[in-house]
């Protein structure tokens, strides 16, 4: 296949629209299932490179859950504790802890739910039945993969009754070093980011603390590369080889901070018992729980312990989590990793990475504050790397 021919572009008034290899060659993959768009090709493809590049640093098994261009997380395959089982809804799952890449994809689609609703999905590993299992009772537009058990493939072609988009990569295809992309009808070309990020990274150790341990370094790896594929400006917080939380395509850093902060504390707390043991009505469904556990959390537009409200989604009403005892449960938290990519101009990120219990941070330094960053690190004892490269992606 030399050229695939869309409905339309980014939207419905954007035609005509196709994806095509510049050089006339045959384009790396093959569409099992669907009629995947613009936007599932722009995911598509960003969302391998990332798994790609995060197996090749790592050695094991990847996923990544992907939306509007940006990922909500990314994960290695590691198996999940009882509790994260629970909270990503996977605890029914059979043969979980067998499966690397059900694993992966497990933590990926359970990070920030909310987001990853109607989400693309990347595996870096061939998709077997326990994957598809997953994938199969959540809402997504897709997945790409270098390839599907035959009982997986089965699985996925059902999905939406035929039209469930199935994308196999080609894992062998090396892009062109150029790319190239056109704005205003006025053509970008550049070198592509071929950075390798690996442990060596994280070997200029700027605090006085340089005590990084292996599995530190791992989740510092997975901040970095998520980032790497990730809408600028962008920062990540990482822990036990996952992604827990990404602020994307924010103008101020410290806003990409917050906002990863903010969906890392979600993830946190959705693993607390007051949270666990929420009592949820028989048959309510996923999305719905969804919707319910971060009104809960977060107490936002929708209070769903006040009267007329608990009722559509718990089978008594819940006491509220207050402020104070988030703090209390966050307050226990350590050891969280945190990227950047690029500089922290000032010191306010690192307070605000304190409070979601960063002790592990990598960014590229070079800023004219880095001595006042530097400083607060210090002052919690945490761990700073200087990468000295910067991460933007546009």
């Amino acid at each position: 296949m030399k050229e695939f021919e869309l409905k339309y572009g980014c939207n419905p008034n954007q035609k005509p629209a196709k994806i095509y290899m510049h050089d006339g060659a045959e384009l790396p993959i093959e569409i099992l299932s669907g009629r995947p768009g613009y936007i599932n090709f722009l995911d598509a493809f960003n969302s391998w490179q990332l798994v790609k590049e995060l197996k090749e640093a790592t050695g094991m098994p990847c996923a990544a859950s992907f939306k509007h261009v940006s990922p909500t997380s990314a994960a290695v395959g590691k198996k999940l504790p009882e509790k994260l089982k629970k909270a990503c809804f996977v605890d029914d799952i059979e043969g979980l802890d067998d499966s690397p890449i059900a694993c992966a994809y497990a933590r990926a689609r359970g990070t920030d739910r909310m987001c990853s609703f109607g989400d693309w999905i990347a595996l870096s590993d061939t998709c077997d039945e326990t994957t598809a299992k997953i994938i199969k009772r959540e809402v997504s537009d897709g997945v790409i993969a270098p390839g599907y058990t035959p009982e997986a493939l089965a699985i996925l072609q059902a999905k939406r009754k035929g039209s469930y988009n199935v994308v196999q990569m080609d894992p062998d295809y090396v892009p062109d070093p150029q790319e190239t992309k056109q704005v205003f009808g006025i053509t970008f070309e550049q070198g592509r980011n071929n950075f390798k990020i690996d442990r060596e990274l994280l070997s200029n150790i700027v605090t006085a603390n340089k005590d990084l341990p292996d599995e530190a370094a791992i989740d510092l790896i997975v901040a970095l590369i998520t980032l790497k594929y990730t809408q600028s400006n962008s920062v990540c917080f990482a822990v036990d080889g996952q992604a827990i939380g990404v602020g994307a395509g924010q103008q101020s850093r410290v806003h990409c901070t917050r906002l990863a902060g903010s969906k890392a504390d979600t993830w946190l707390l959705r693993q607390s018992d007051r949270v666990l043991d929420l009592p949820f009505k028989e048959g309510l469904g996923r999305a719905d729980r969804d919707n319910a556990i971060d009104g809960y959390i977060n107490q936002n537009e929708l209070d769903v312990c006040a009267e007329g409200n608990w009722q559509r989604y718990f089978s008594e009403q819940p006491k509220p989590f207050t402020k104070e005892e988030q703090r209390a449960y966050l307050d226990t938290i350590d050891g969280i990793a945190l990227g950047s990519d690029a500089f922290f101009p000032f010191d306010d990120n690192i307070e605000r990475a304190k409070l979601s219990g960063v002790k592990y941070i990598a960014e590229p330094g070079g800023s004219v504050r880095d001595d006042l960053v530097i400083g607060a690190c210090d002052k919690y004892g945490m761990v700073m790397a200087f990468t000295g490269m910067r991460l933007f992606h546009h």
